[in-house]
């Protein structure tokens, strides 16, 4: 794989989901200086594989034709419903960042919650830019949204079964536990659809999220900007 270098982290994301103003100077600064800790302490690294679509066999999802991996649910087979192929991608920041953060909300609980902010949104980053690598291999093709397990009605379980068919355990050091929570923690797995013809995209919206009821963003009455 390309090395990914990340460089920068999008303050205004990172005070977003602080839900601080970004006239606030000493956030701003502060922001600033966890983002930069962040990268420092960041290894970016990342999978994916393409597989051809077929329909999956007496249930409602979408199988992978070359191995028969199902990936179930009624929202992940309309996402797909006009592809002909189908990523696979995982990406991490690497345990050097889980360790950074679990240091900080050891000694400086502040500095903790806001270097969290900078995590996630410098894995939203990594996986734009992992997106960007995928895409310059099929000129021509369109693509959806990535989405992730646990959103809508793809479940979590397919977590580990996902990693290993990328063989991410292995490659980069990224597995799922026995509740399917990604380690490291600051890690994405997603599901890209790819298509010859121009595809009506599908957006994700609170109705679909499993986080509706204890998101932050809607307890504000904003909205995460997915």
């Amino acid at each position: 794989m390309k090395p990914i270098v990340l460089d920068a982290i999008p303050v205004e994301e990172v005070l977003r989901y602080l839900g601080c103003s970004k006239e606030s100077s000493a956030m701003t600064a502060l922001a600033e200086s966890c983002s930069a800790e962040l990268l420092a302490a960041a290894v970016p690294r990342w999978l994916y594989r393409v597989f051809d679509l077929i329909p999956a066999e007496n249930e409602s999802g979408v199988a992978l034709a070359q191995c028969g991996f199902v990936l179930p649910g009624a929202d992940i087979t309309a996402l797909l419903k006009h592809c002909e192929q189908a990523v696979l991608l995982c990406a991490t920041l690497s345990l050097g960042v889980d360790n950074l953060l679990r240091r900080a909300q050891l000694t400086d609980m502040s500095r903790g919650v806001v270097l969290d902010s900078c995590a996630t949104a410098a894995v939203e980053v990594l996986c734009d830019q992992v997106q960007a690598e995928i895409e310059v291999q099929f000129p021509g093709c369109y693509f959806t949204m990535r989405y992730s397990p646990g959103y809508g009605d793809l479940p979590l379980t397919i977590q580990k079964d996902f990693l290993q068919l990328l063989d991410a355990p292995k490659q980069i050091g990224l597995c799922a536990t026995e509740s399917c929570i990604l380690t490291p923690h600051k890690s994405v797995t997603a599901v890209i659809g790819i298509a010859k013809q121009p595809i009506n995209q599908h957006k994700r919206s609170c109705q679909t999220c499993n986080l509706r009821e204890t998101c932050a963003f809607r307890k504000r009455e904003e909205y995460c900007g997915l």
